[in-house]
């Protein structure tokens, strides 16, 4: 969109994210640099050669944001398919997809996303309402945390998924009382279908990437940890951030947390090991803005569908403890080979870790692997955290693991007070998302959305991880424990600073640091904090290019 040339602003305030929390007044960059912070004493002699000299009137500059954990091709990708993510309804759903067969009358399949679990009676949408519909197309859709899909009959019948039909190891089927399936699939069930789906071509990659890249700049965000990129796809994220990079249009910082596929048996870890070497080699050749040096662990599923790996039974609708405790995708016997093979490479490990069972078991496997190959540099991060035993807070600093929140969950909402605390109890809901307890016990932060499970918008979970409380709650909500609030500035540094240093990244505002900073139409530090959502990005700067103008 710019050029990468001499721009001072001033007039305003910048916020530096450094450890001591410093401001200042003005900045400059030059070819993609930071050249002078502070004053106008400072940036004075460069106002004079520069190519734009901006009056920020007050506006707030801060570094750019770095995603720690977003999937952006996918998200592109359902840009363009059947997105019911505007919608909260099984109205509204329908609608929704009323409309897309309207305009697509020829699609075999109806595809898309972003369906809503509290739409729904226990939150169990059935193929019967979706028939009502598609008819008899088959039909699949993700809900919005990609952890369960919605399918047609259609679908159920291609995919040859009946009464009969098994439970696979890491996955379940939801049926009715005579075991049959209601068209609910949870975890790896739903590879029982979605490995039906026509899978799209390079093309559909490519304009999905495009459509994320320029939505997520437009939202300050200079980079991303992909927390999904599986190699195994010939045709896939991997390919199209290669492309995008060689051809020089990927104007992020894009870091590939590389796939680990549950299925690879004991014998075969260290094989899977050599291969994901290979390609992390192979791009480092490259020398351009995408990196793969992390690996994909998925240690459990989620709570609201009983999937998310628990110490203690979930409870039924009476209080009453149930005979299910989640599932761990891997083995702690399993987990400890990989975890410890992977650090020994060199790699850094991203976990999904929800549930408090997940988390111990992966701080368990870190403990495991330092015990074998010493202290490193890896920064392993534990992504989500939804639910963590106080006892095991502490273990994060002493392994060396980071923090990935995405504080835009930790509020009160529907999926949380219908779907999953009644479930935990009031013990295990009070240990959600423990922010505030992980910062005091001196645990590195980092910050991202998992979009498009949810809105990639920085502003809004940074407004929510000061809050607790969601931009939309209703007057009367109560902040889901206030006292795990983090402040504005911390907030801003975890979503900044943190995740950079989580992905071997620089990131912050000191001379001689990558010109990526963005700039916003307010001073956050001025503004109630329930307000700190309505900021706009003014522009957003990649090294110094302008990738994003709101004038």
């Amino acid at each position: 969109m710019g050029s990468s040339g001499a721009v001072v602003f001033r007039n305003g305030k910048v916020f530096r994210a450094d450890a001591a929390r410093t401001g200042a007044e003005a900045i400059a960059i030059r070819d993609g640099v930071i050249v002078a912070v502070g004053g106008d004493r400072e940036v004075a002699d460069l106002a004079g050669t520069a190519d734009e000299v901006v009056d920020l009137d007050g506006r707030l500059v801060i570094p750019g944001f770095l995603d720690a954990h977003a999937h952006p091709v996918q998200g592109g990708l359902e840009l363009g398919r059947c997105d019911l993510g505007d919608h909260s309804s099984p109205d509204g759903y329908s609608g929704a997809i009323l409309r897309f067969l309207q305009q697509h009358p020829t699609r075999t399949w109806v595809v898309g996303g972003g369906w809503s679990m509290p739409a729904f009676p226990d939150g169990r949408p059935t193929s019967q309402m979706l028939d009502a519909v598609v008819g008899e197309r088959p039909a699949f859709f993700v809900n919005r945390d990609h952890h369960s899909a919605w399918v047609s009959g259609a679908a159920l019948r291609l995919a040859g998924i009946d009464t009969r039909t098994a439970d696979p190891r890491d996955g379940r089927i939801e049926r009715d009382s005579d075991g049959t399936p209601t068209g609910l699939l949870h975890e790896g069930a739903i590879d029982l279908v979605a490995r039906l789906l026509p899978p799209p071509d390079q093309q559909e990659y490519d304009d999905g990437l495009r459509r994320a890249q320029a939505y997520l700049h437009s939202l300050g965000i200079v980079g991303w940890q992909d927390a999904l990129v599986d190699i195994a796809e010939p045709i896939g994220p991997h390919s199209t951030y290669l492309r995008a990079a060689e051809q020089g249009w990927l104007t992020a910082r894009v870091d590939a947390a590389l796939w680990w596929d549950r299925g690879i048996a004991a014998a075969d870890v260290e094989t899977q090991i050599g291969l994901l070497d290979e390609v992390r080699r192979a791009v480092a050749e490259g020398g351009h803005r995408y990196r793969a040096d992390t690996v994909k662990v998925m240690q459990d599923g989620v709570a609201e569908t009983f999937t998310a790996g628990l110490l203690e039974p979930y409870l039924d609708r009476c209080g009453h403890p149930t005979d299910n405790r989640g599932l761990s995708f891997l083995s702690p016997e399993l987990l400890n080979q990989v975890v410890t093979g992977l650090d020994r490479a060199g790699f850094g490990i991203h976990f999904h870790a929800l549930g408090d069972r997940a988390v111990r078991e992966v701080l368990d496997a870190l403990t495991h692997a330092r015990s074998v190959n010493g202290t490193s540099d890896r920064r392993h991060q534990l992504a989500h955290l939804q639910v963590v035993h106080p006892d095991d807070i502490p273990r994060f600093r002493a392994v060396g693991a980071i923090a990935n929140l995405q504080p835009l969950w930790a509020c009160h909402e529907p999926q949380m007070d219908e779907l999953t605390i009644p479930f935990l109890g009031p013990q295990r809901a009070g240990w959600q998302y423990p922010f505030a307890a992980l910062q005091k016990a001196g645990v590195a932060l980092a910050m991202g959305s998992d979009w498009p499970v949810s809105s990639p918008d920085p502003l809004l979970g940074i407004q929510t991880a000061v809050t607790r409380l969601g931009a939309d709650a209703p007057d009367g909500t109560p902040p889901l424990d206030a006292a795990q609030a983090l402040g504005l500035a911390d907030s801003l540094v975890a979503y900044t600073a943190g995740s950079a240093f989580a992905a071997h990244r620089s990131s912050g505002l000191s001379v001689g640091s990558p010109a990526d900073i963005v700039v916003l139409d307010r001073d956050l530090f001025a503004v109630a904090a329930d307000q700190i959502h309505t900021a706009r990005v003014h522009r957003t700067y990649v090294r110094g290019q302008l990738v994003h103008s709101s004038e």
